[in-house]
């Protein structure tokens, strides 16, 4: 059975490295936590580090953490649906909003449970997905800051997850004036400027991070140690957190090419032979025990660079270790790492057994 394994060791440093960061900044920051798809294992690990407040876009996730922890602060982090809201108040301290309509129910919801919930107001800087636009902001402020049993905490926006828009110092800097503008023209403090995502952690290194931003919420960092903006890893962070381990069930010399009347596979792709090539090659190939439920191929990597993934059915997947310099036999173990949609893929999938080293 392939399993998934999470390194405390290495997640307990990307921590370290990351809080020391913030801290020595006066950052307040949070952890992204949708990538663990609300795995009670792996959210302990990250309660057991010290964190404080943990983000998610499931409710039922957000119940989960609140059932391990009740004083960690949740937020859910994409605008509520109507169907959610009340157990949005009822597990989620702080919600990301862009519609009146939505925090006026959480006003009257929140009124109902005897709370007070938080909201951030989440401004479209570029990137299209949500956020109010920058024209309608002071408008919208208006209508919303003096509803009962909302606290308004900040303001906050979305960058590089949707159109790949990159959280430039003037995006931020663009970001900031708009906390001055509301709190000049109501006369009140916006604590939280949350233009901080993994992307941005590059422009905070290298301090091009305007002061007013106060507010990160990471996620993919913390797992896999990414510089967003180069695509290598942070300096003193790790990238294999996660490593997924897959058991060999079979290994076969066969042809590199099919024979027979092709037409699509599985996955919809059909496979194409040109003219000039040489049908009588063959490579060593080993089968694994996972396949297109559980994974995509593309987001994986084998440890052994001698290794090369050919392609993967719903439950298998194919490898070829012809010029594996390590012999392998059936039932040995074969690590990949793992990109960030690699890992959520495998987090997802019930198939999956989660583990700790």
């Amino acid at each position: 059975m392939a399993f998934i394994k999470l390194y405390r060791q290495k997640l307990q440093e990307n921590y370290t490295f990351l809080d020391t960061l913030f801290k020595a900044r006066n950052i307040h920051w949070g952890v992204v936590t949708k990538l663990l798809c609300g795995n009670s294992i792996y959210l302990k690990e990250l309660i057991a580090l010290g964190v404080t407040e943990m983000h998610d876009s499931r409710v039922s996730n957000l119940k989960k953490i609140k059932k391990l922890n009740p004083d960690i602060q949740t937020v859910y982090i994409k605008p509520p649906s109507k169907r959610n809201i009340p157990s949005i108040v009822q597990c989620a301290d702080l919600s990301f909003n862009t519609e009146i309509y939505t925090i006026q129910m959480l006003s009257v919801e929140a009124k109902k449970q005897n709370k007070t919930h938080g909201i951030i107001i989440m401004i479209e800087m570029g990137d299209l997905r949500e956020g109010v636009l920058g024209e309608e902001l002071l408008s919208f402020y208006e209508q919303v800051f003096s509803l009962p049993n909302i606290e308004i905490r900040g303001i906050g926006t979305n960058l590089n997850c949707l159109s790949g828009v990159m959280p430039t110092q003037d995006k931020l800097i663009q970001l900031s004036l708009y906390k001055q503008l509301i709190e000049a023209k109501f006369n009140v403090e916006i604590p939280w400027v949350s233009g901080g995502t993994s992307v941005a952690i590059p422009l905070m290194l290298k301090n091009a991070r305007p002061m007013a931003v106060n507010h990160f919420r990471i996620g993919e960092a913390i797992f896999f140690g990414k510089d967003l903006f180069t695509g290598l890893t942070i300096e003193g962070m790790h990238n294999d957190v996660f490593r997924l381990y897959a058991e060999i069930i079979e290994i076969t010399q066969k042809p590199d090419n099919p024979t027979g009347e092709l037409g699509e596979n599985v996955a919809g792709n059909t496979f194409e032979i040109s003219e000039n090539v040489d049908l009588s090659t063959t490579s060593l190939r080993a089968i694994l025990d996972i396949g297109l439920l559980d994974m995509q191929p593309q987001y994986l990597e084998s440890c052994n660079p001698e290794i090369k993934i050919v392609d993967a059915s719903s439950d298998m997947m194919v490898v070829d270790i012809s010029n594996s310099q390590k012999q392998y036999k059936v039932g040995d173990l074969i690590d990949f790492k793992l990109q960030y949609m690699g890992a959520l893929y495998l987090l997802n999938s019930d198939y999956i057994e989660k583990i700790v080293e």
